[in-house]
């Protein structure tokens, strides 16, 4: 286990600095009251729709950490991107009694007849990225996100700021099978129609669990088709630039520039640290901050409390940024841990500290 950094552990210019630019540690928040009522043992399921996705990752580790804390025994089960898969799997988790089940980067209905099937009493249930807004939802207790359509607009924004003077030519990739993914491609068409220098080329429909396969050919095929037109790429998740170095290098289009609306992985991350990749930024979402808080909207759950209504900022993510950072990741400059532990145990032990 790693001992953790804190916000106080940085040098005072850091953290005023750094912690302006990431803005606020949340935009709207109901903050539970110090030493809220104990919820006993509990057995929570993670179900995630697919561990390729480094963000989905990113939140279970952190998830992970606050069960620890929490004292709850926690399974994990990988649907690999397969919608049956991870159906079958939700049953499992409802028959074997699952006091909670977490779903991890899935829409919602894609089990909503599986809860009107079941005989059982439901088990709770909280989302990330299960719907295409964040707080409660017809089936969620709470579904944890950044709001897409600020993520959107940021990711959109930088397609102007580093064209300059220049025309852009832009092509989005998404993945319509989620909610979420629509919801920031709609409102990325958008920003672009109303930037003078801006032309959207085309939107490509690419699955998460399929970009390493379908993305080198993808670029092969657009570059045939724009040419020197094409000088940007927005995407839905950061996962699509890891296929795009090498094939773009060999495309000779180097010059062709990227941003990822969500979500922040390390891979993403440690690419723009380097200053040498084609992906200038992306619109993180505070991976850590959000496990934490879905393992403290299930102990709201737990002790019926009402959702927090906690919607975390995203990050603009770029080189400067992280080279101000230096060795610390983003993750250890936000007080998340400080906030929770003071809100689920008032300031006392919990017996688990080091993460």
């Amino acid at each position: 286990m790693v001992a953790t950094s804190s916000a106080f552990d940085a040098p005072r210019w850091l953290r005023r600095a750094l912690l302006a630019m990431l803005a606020a540690f949340v935009t709207t928040a109901v903050v539970a009251q110090s030493g809220t009522p104990s919820t006993g043992p509990k057995r929570v399921v993670f179900l995630a729709q697919d561990f390729r996705n480094g963000g989905i990752t990113a939140v279970f580790r952190a998830f992970e950490q606050a069960c620890r804390e929490l004292g709850w025994t926690l399974s994990i089960v990988n649907g690999g991107g397969d919608k049956a898969t991870i159906r079958d799997l939700f049953d499992e988790a409802t028959r074997d009694g699952a006091d909670a089940i977490v779903l991890g980067g899935f829409d919602e209905s894609d089990i909503a007849d599986r809860l009107a099937m079941s005989s059982r009493p439901a088990p709770v249930l909280v989302g990330w990225h299960a719907s295409s807004r964040a707080g409660p939802t017809p089936r969620l207790f709470a579904n944890v996100s950044t709001d897409p359509a600020m993520v959107a607009d940021m990711a959109a924004a930088f397609v102007a700021q580093s064209a300059g003077a220049r025309a852009a030519g832009v092509v989005i990739i998404n993945d319509s099978r989620f909610d979420i993914a629509n919801v920031k491609t709609q409102r990325m068409r958008e920003a672009l129609a109303r930037c003078p220098r801006c032309e959207l080329l085309t939107v490509e429909d690419i699955p998460i669990s399929s970009a390493a396969k379908e993305v080198p050919a993808a670029l092969g095929r657009l570059q045939r088709r724009f040419g020197a037109r094409w000088t940007h790429v927005l995407a839905i998740n950061d996962v699509y630039m890891d296929s795009m170095h090498f094939p773009l290098l060999s495309l000779g289009r180097p010059d062709i520039l990227s941003i990822a609306a969500g979500d922040g992985s390390r891979t993403a991350l440690s690419r723009i640290r380097s200053g040498r990749s084609q992906q200038i930024a992306t619109i993180a979402e505070p991976t850590g901050q959000h496990g934490w808080q879905l393992a403290d909207e299930l102990r709201r759950a737990f002790s019926k409390q009402p959702p927090s209504g906690r919607v975390a900022r995203p990050i603009a993510v770029t080189t400067e940024l992280l080279g101000r950072l230096g060795k610390q990741d983003i993750d250890d400059v936000l007080p998340y841990r400080a906030d929770y532990r003071q809100q689920w145990f008032g300031g006392a032990a919990s017996g688990v500290r080091a993460q």
